[in-house]
């Protein structure tokens, strides 16, 4: 079972996440580490929408902001 569900992440396209990512998600989408997920969120530039101590970004947003990223 676990060999599936490891191939289904593999597979998972971006409309199959949430509109509101979390860390762990930001982390699957670009293939790093939570912890640098977080490092990455803590950036000035970074889309960043806190919900009391959590901290989440809009999908499209994060997105745009990875595009603008791109030289």
């Amino acid at each position: 079972m676990k060999g599936i569900e490891n191939s289904m992440k593999i597979n998972k396209e971006i409309e199959d996440y949430p509109l509101i990512l979390t860390a762990k998600e930001v982390s699957e989408i670009l293939n790093i580490s939570k912890p640098t997920a977080y490092e990455l969120m803590r950036n000035k530039d970074f889309p960043l929408l806190r919900i009391g101590r959590c901290k989440r970004v809009i999908r499209e947003e994060f997105l745009e902001w990875l595009k603008g990223k791109v030289h």
